[in-house]
């Protein structure tokens, strides 16, 4: 990817991690249209909490809270790109129809077996996450041999899956943060590069995450100065994505980095 793009978050959701996201009805449109005036590429719009501990809600009930929004948004913003955050093919299937182009599956297609082909029997792009466990689970000590050799081993046996499908336009997301300790988080993040050797864009969402306020001793409210020391971070490390909370000061992170190193 020849430019870094951005995603903003919006989340349909009464108890996503981060508070400052939770938007519902109008509240969302304008939202939308604030990260699409400070410079959002992609607004990625879930109704489902995948913090550590999160009881899952159905798809029908996730759904009831994406679709509003989305439709609502499409019909605010000509040629906006949107990406649906949802593991349910069901959801997938409905957004597609309201106006998203992009589907963000947390688990690459391994919780619903609908979901890998019928992404590719729509040519739709695709962001494959990694994650150990679901979120009830994952961060009950999470152990690899070696993080960046576990995750890398599990896009091979994607990438061979997803050839197999004919799915062309994914995107990787090693998942800071799913069954991952702080530590696992932060070789990660030191060795992105190593996600290169795959050819397709990385995708980075670290957003106000605890391995940043808990390595700050502070709140995910307080943790934007981190989050941006960290975007720097990760974009020399080869981030083609960042998924952002905060839009405006995640593009600006782009502009200098842009401005240093061309």
């Amino acid at each position: 990817m020849s430019q870094v793009k951005i995603m903003g978050i919006l989340n349909a959701t009464p108890d996503s991690f981060f508070e400052g996201s939770r938007l519902i009805n109008q509240k969302a449109v304008d939202v939308a249209g604030k990260m699409l005036e400070e410079g959002a590429d992609i607004l990625d719009i879930g109704g489902q909490s995948t913090r550590p501990g999160a009881i899952p809600v159905s798809a029908s009930e996730e759904a009831d809270r994406v679709l509003p929004v989305l439709e609502n948004i499409a019909a605010a913003f000509s040629n906006v790109a949107i990406s649906v955050d949802t593991f349910y093919c069901s959801v997938a299937k409905q957004a597609v129809i309201a106006g998203a182009n992009m589907v963000n599956d947390i688990s690459a297609g391994d919780d619903d077996p609908e979901m890998l082909p019928f992404i590719a029997q729509n040519n739709i792009s695709y962001v494959a996450m990694h994650k150990k466990g679901n979120p009830q689970t994952m961060q009950k000590n999470p152990e690899y041999k070696n993080v960046t050799e576990t995750v890398i081993e599990y896009f091979r046996l994607k990438e061979e899956l997803f050839q197999s499908l004919g799915i062309n336009q994914w995107i990787i997301d090693p998942g800071f943060g799913f069954g991952k300790t702080i530590e696992h988080n932060f070789q990660l993040l030191r060795e992105m590069q190593a996600f290169r050797t795959f050819g397709k864009p990385v995708l980075v969402g670290i957003s106000r995450k605890s391995m940043i306020w808990k390595t700050l001793q502070t709140t995910a409210e307080n943790a934007l100065n981190g989050t941006t020391a960290l975007h720097m971070s990760a974009l020399m490390n080869g981030a083609d994505i960042l998924r952002v909370h905060d839009v405006k000061e995640a593009k600006e992170c782009v502009s200098l980095y842009q401005a240093v190193y061309g």
